[in-house]
């Protein structure tokens, strides 16, 4: 039986359709890893769409591409989806082999860039949340991870909604910086308070786009909805 999943993000609620393009280029990018495989992309901003693509797709695996479990994938998600929809897949931010991939990101940007890692700084840039902890929990375990293996001089977590700040993260540092978005998709804070953050902490050093956007991200992704269709009773691998 072909392979199928449904591929969930949270979505641009002031406009849907921006958030239901980009989620629909992932997941074409990420079918051009599966052959034969059906890959759809949807929101939770879309009225409706989520519950008739659902209700197409029985036995559909569901991948959440958001940063941590919360909210949104633990209580909205699964009260939109059809009947007999699933196995959810861990969510995008908690996936044990992302750090690797952002380990090896901030690796090639030291080189390209001839910085030293054990005389960089590395900051991650995060949501946070002012109603739960699960938010930051997961961006400060994924900058732990990330750290492990890049061996910087110093890690910074700085958050939009809750302390430290962005500001604060990033303030102080010399040129020999890396700031990494722990974030799905380039809008909203990516691109009005990470901006105004580098510009009011004066940081001169390196801002990546946003972990989501990273080109071997759909590769991931489809390894993940490979591994969870073939070995369907072991648990993910989470960090």
């Amino acid at each position: 039986m072909p392979l199928e999943a449904l591929i969930v993000s949270h979505g641009q609620p002031s406009d849907p359709d921006v958030g239901e393009a980009e989620i629909a280029a992932l997941a074409a990018a990420v079918a051009q890893h599966l052959p034969d495989a059906r890959v759809d992309g949807v929101t939770l901003a879309a009225p409706g769409r989520i519950e008739a693509l659902s209700a197409d797709r029985p036995g559909a695996l569901i991948y959440p591409m958001f940063m941590a479990d919360g909210w949104f994938t633990q209580v909205q998600l699964p009260k939109r989806l059809a009947d007999g929809v699933g196995p959810r897949l861990v969510s995008f931010g908690l996936d044990c082999t992302l750090p690797m991939l952002a380990a090896h990101w901030v690796r090639q940007v030291c080189a390209d860039r001839g910085f030293d890692p054990k005389d960089t700084d590395l900051i991650i840039a995060g949501h946070g949340s002012g109603k739960s902890r699960r938010v930051s929990e997961a961006t400060n375990a994924f900058a732990a991870r990330v750290a492990g293996e890049v061996k910087p001089r110093s890690v910074r977590c700085g958050f939009v909604e809750e302390d430290p700040s962005l500001t604060d993260a990033l303030t102080g540092l010399g040129e020999k910086s890396i700031c990494l978005p722990f974030f799905a998709a380039k809008r909203g804070h990516v691109l009005d308070d990470l901006p105004e953050a580098v510009a009011a902490s004066g940081f001169t050093g390196v801002v990546l786009d946003p972990i989501g956007l990273h080109p071997d991200v759909p590769k991931m992704i489809a390894d993940a909805l490979r591994w969870r269709a073939t070995t369907p009773n072991v648990a993910q691998c989470v960090f």
